[in-house]
């Protein structure tokens, strides 16, 4: 698909074909995470399934981590896109290639050593320790591969190509199920050969985007002296990739300390919280999905100077987000016992049961982020990272507090009414300051015509 330029055209247009491959990649992306948990639940036992749902949020705040400097270089990248400079949009994307090679690797070697410990401060219960070490630090070893997936993905992103990064990781979330029911299903292989498939997968996807690069974009193409490091542009890189990072790690962080809360709980309330965590991804990584598509329209857009253009693809956006939540509520409702079934047999029932009734809450809940999630992306399409970090870190320190308060007495319901309150709170700081950025808002030269001082 060749690059696109959301600076002219039919806006809804725009988002809407943007952000369906996105929509439809990340459903990839979250089906064949859940066919790990389907079928480490079904075919090794709820011990297992456990010890992968204690493992996934350390992960997480990695995948996360990597993401949001990725998304850092793509807000960057999109605005000199917008600007028609494509000389620094090659070195943009040299420098995230660089920096990321050196971070990835010690990322990997870092999670390695410090996984056991770790699960031991989350106090992760001794009979499914053992496996859940093993599971994370397999899944370390991919970092480099997920790091290079997003960076490569982003840049493709970045220039309106959001079609091509959802072949490859379709490619590779059946490549992952396969595999799984292949040698797991099918010859009886444990934990660590369900994390080595993920990362088997994860390599697959970076390479063929790497690939389709050196193949088919010729201003995001490399060659052997262009392989160096800006010093200007890797500060504004980290400048806002950092905060993006932090931002984007917030959740999995207060995740892990969520996971506290629900480990002493036992192994149904764990395999339980596990399972309804996957289903809470349909819901948060498409709206996510949209609000990307809303960074990189606003992005384009502030790189050419087309200040009102961006209100109105805002304005769209937020409806966009609306009518998923409308969808995807509706299902979550009706389905909600079906969905716990997938991930454990009949048998198990007090766990079927657990969950439903955490998703009967989350179907209304799954609203707030919605409009939470459409305001942080046109924060951080107007390079306005501060924001960001402040209302989601406001959010997760809420819902971290009020699930140790509420899951005593509530039990898994205590965590539907933590995110709830996380998020109302989370949309009285945004929306005002919303109002305010538009008022105090003034039109500069665009990033792109501007030098790196």
């Amino acid at each position: 698909m060749a690059a696109v330029r959301m600076t002219q055209g039919n806006i809804f247009k725009h988002l809407v074909t943007y952000a369906i491959p996105l929509i439809v990649g990340n459903l990839f992306q979250l089906t064949y995470n859940a066919v790990d948990s389907i079928i480490v639940g079904r075919f090794i036992g709820k011990n297992a399934l456990a010890a992968v749902g204690t493992a996934s949020p350390v992960m997480n705040i990695v995948i996360l981590g990597i993401s949001g400097i990725c998304i850092g270089a793509a807000v960057l990248m999109s605005e000199f896109f917008g600007a028609k400079n494509d000389a620094m949009l090659k070195k943009t994307m040299a420098t995230t290639t660089v920096f990321g090679f050196f971070f990835s690797i010690l990322v990997a070697v870092l999670g390695i050593a410090v996984a056991k410990p770790l699960l031991q401060a989350l106090r992760v219960p001794g009979e499914i320790l053992g496996a859940a070490t093993v599971y994370l630090r397999i899944t370390f070893l991919g970092a480099p591969f997920t790091y290079f997936y997003n960076a490569v993905s982003a840049a493709l992103k970045s220039v309106g190509d959001s079609k091509t990064p959802l072949k490859f990781l379709a490619f590779s979330a059946i490549l992952n199920g396969v595999l799984d029911l292949i040698f797991i299903g099918g010859l009886g292989f444990g934990i660590a050969c369900s994390a080595t498939t993920t990362v088997i997968a994860e390599a697959t996807s970076a390479i063929l985007c790497i690939r389709y690069v050196y193949r088919k974009i010729p201003m995001l193409q490399l060659k052997k002296g262009e392989f160096r490091v800006d010093g200007k542009l890797l500060q504004r890189i980290l400048q806002y990739g950092g905060i993006t990072a932090l931002q984007q790690s917030c959740q999995p962080v207060g995740k892990l300390l969520i996971q506290g809360a629900i480990n002493p709980m036992g192994v149904d309330m764990i395999a339980a919280f596990n399972a309804v965590n996957r289903v809470d991804d349909y819901a948060f990584i498409p709206q996510q999905s949209i609000a990307q598509g809303i960074t990189t329209f606003v992005a384009q857009n502030k790189g050419a100077g087309k200040h009102e253009r961006i209100r109105k693809g805002f304005q769209k956006g937020l409806l966009l987000e609306f009518g998923y939540w409308a969808l995807i509520g509706v299902v979550v409702a009706l389905f909600k016992s079906s969905m716990m079934g997938l991930f454990v047999t009949r048998g198990n029932r007090p766990i079927i049961e657990l969950g439903s009734q955490y998703l009967s809450l989350m179907a209304l809940f799954y609203l707030f982020p919605s409009f939470t999630n459409g305001m942080q992306g046109f924060f951080r399409g107007m390079g306005n990272m501060s924001i960001t970090l402040i209302g989601t870190t406001v959010q997760t320190g809420l819902r971290v507090i009020f699930v140790y308060l509420l899951t005593p007495q509530s039990g898994i319901a205590g965590a539907a009414y933590a995110c709830a309150i996380g998020w109302s709170v989370m949309l009285l700081v945004e929306i005002p300051y919303y109002f305010w950025f538009m008022k105090q808002q003034r039109i500069r030269k665009p990033l792109g015509m501007r030098p790196l001082a």
